[in-house]
């Protein structure tokens, strides 16, 4: 599993949509997704703070209704898009694990971030 991928082509990732890819994240492979909020690009390890499920109940479903937090189907907590910061449920102040995504070309491009030290 690569600790870089392609996750999909940009014109795929309209605002308010998500894509989910795999990626090697220290050294395990991992669920992640994409997400498109306000036109910019952003990626998260798909798993709560709280307890370690997918945040998508219903698969590549995370936005909330009206597109403005992303949302844990199981626990109900709610997260900033653009920083992954729960704002809402048991792990509020906890945030989503950031995977780096850029456009390279016409491709989104998800690489994994090495751990602090």
């Amino acid at each position: 599993m690569a600790s870089e991928v392609v996750v999909c082509r940009a014109e795929e990732l309209a605002p308010g949509q998500t894509r989910k890819f795999l990626l090697q994240v220290c050294g395990r492979e991992e669920e992640c997704f994409a997400l498109n909020y306000r036109g910019r690009l952003y990626a998260y390890v798909n798993r709560c703070c709280h307890v370690p499920m997918s945040l998508d109940w219903v698969d590549n479903q995370f936005f909330t209704e009206d597109k403005r937090y992303l949302l844990c189907a199981t626990h109900g907590a709610c997260y900033v898009p653009d920083t992954g910061e729960c704002i809402d449920g048991p792990p509020v102040g906890k945030f989503l694990t950031a995977v780096a995504v850029t456009i390279e070309g016409d491709q989104v491009i998800a690489r994994a971030t090495p751990p602090p030290v």
